[in-house]
């Protein structure tokens, strides 16, 4: 395994990181088929990792809305649903 040293300016402040070669190289593949540099894929993937859960777990008033609407079916009752529906006594 060889590290190399990687110098990342991420929006104004550099960061330095110590990676093996070959992830570096792999992920600057990654970047430019994505159309991004890798300082811009760095940037994203710290933002998104530290997102507040408030953010990730925002329910809309129209899905709070819409919950409990459907009625919970058990997986057995589910699977006998769809036998029935395959052998075509399902109505």
């Amino acid at each position: 395994m060889i590290l190399k040293f990687v110098k990342i300016d991420l929006m104004g402040t550099k960061l330095t990181i110590k990676l093996d070669e070959h992830i570096i190289e792999r992920a600057k593949i990654y970047a430019k088929a994505r159309n991004t540099s890798l300082p811009k894929l760095v940037a994203n993937y710290f933002h998104n990792i530290t997102m507040e859960s408030s953010e990730e777990e925002e329910v809309t008033p129209l899905i709070k809305s819409l919950s409990g609407i459907v009625p919970h079916i058990s997986e057995k009752d589910e699977k006998e649903m769809y036998a029935c529906y395959l052998m075509g006594s399902h109505k």
